[in-house]
């Protein structure tokens, strides 16, 4: 399979992107070092070729984002036929949860067709590697709180900031990346 990606900068941290023909493999949250992204953009990304013009709109897009503009990304085809069927429609289903609104895990595990696997369902968005383009953000716990995100405060504090300002809300300032 031919894939490419891109690093760069944006005012959170770095991302890196990941793709084929097919679509979007793989996004990662904002890093410190473009090496951090690199390496979470996994196995890939090393026999990818590096390829800044194919996703020009994407970054586009989340410069927009992290300059506190809402922006969907539902216009980007996602490759994501090697997931799981559980994960396949987890991920499909969190991406019909609309701009600057949030939903439970387990409203994400009875469109997934898995009513009850609410843990099922946690552990498909803690492995979503397209974060921010199949918005795990939007994913919260039933009674309000947010879990999850990542692996630090820090996370947990972009996911918050995210939903503030899709929903039109513009936080003071932006999260610090990790």
């Amino acid at each position: 399979m031919t894939a490419w990606y891109d690093l760069f900068e944006t005012p959170v941290g770095w991302m890196g992107v990941l793709g084929a023909s097919d679509g979007l493999r793989r996004t990662t949250l904002p890093r410190v070092t473009p090496d951090q992204c690199l390496a979470q953009l996994g196995p890939e990304a090393a026999g990818a070729t590096a390829d800044p013009g194919r996703f020009r709109s994407l970054r586009e897009d989340l410069l927009r984002l992290f300059h506190g503009h809402p922006v969907t990304f539902d216009e980007y085809e996602v490759d994501i036929r090697d997931a799981t069927s559980f994960y396949h429609a987890a991920w499909t289903a969190c991406r019909s949860i609309p701009l600057g609104e949030t939903r439970s895990y387990a409203w994400l595990a009875q469109q997934a067709g898995s009513p009850g696997a609410s843990r099922a369902a946690g552990q498909s968005m803690a492995r979503n590697r397209l974060p921010i383009v199949v918005p795990c953000h939007r994913v919260i716990a039933g009674d309000g709180g947010m879990r999850g995100y990542g692996s630090g405060s820090s996370e947990v504090e972009l996911k918050r900031w995210l939903l503030n300002v899709e929903a039109g809300r513009q936080p003071a300032a932006l999260p610090e990346s990790s």
